[in-house]
C-alpha cells in the first residue's frame, strides 16, 4: 500500500501561537502514525516565490493522511494555524515503486 504525505508550505505571522498550532496538531500526528521527514529546516527556492517553512510528513498510507487531516485533533489545531500563519497543504500519494 502507497504511504502518504503531507507537502506544506506556510509564513508564520505569529511564531508564539504557532508553537499553540504545534502542540495541538501533535496528538493527530501521534494517533496516525505521522513521520516528519522535513520541518521548517533550510530552504532554497528555486522557482517561484517560495514560503519561509517547508514540512513533508509521511504516514503509513495515504488515507491514514487524509484520516489525520479530518480529525477532529487536526482540525482542533487547524482552527489555530489559520489565525496565525498563511500558507497551503497538499496531501499526495507516494510511489511505492
Amino acid at each position: 500500500m502507497p504511504k502518504g504525505y503531507w507537502i506544506a508550505h506556510v509564513d508564520v505571522r505569529d511564531p508564539e501561537r504557532y508553537k499553540d498550532y504545534v502542540s495541538t496538531a501533535k496528538p493527530a500526528f501521534e494517533r496516525f502514525g505521522a513521520r516528519f521527514l522535513a520541518r521548517g529546516g533550510a530552504s532554497q527556492a528555486m522557482e517561484g516565490a517560495g514560503r519561509a517553512r517547508n514540512v513533508v510528513i509521511e504516514f503509513p498510507s495515504m488515507q491514514a493522511a487524509l484520516d489525520c487531516y479530518n480529525s477532529p485533533e487536526y482540525q482542533a489545531a487547524k482552527a489555530i494555524r489559520v489565525t496565525v500563519a498563511d500558507g497551503e497543504i497538499t496531501i499526495v500519494e507516494g510511489n511505492d515503486g
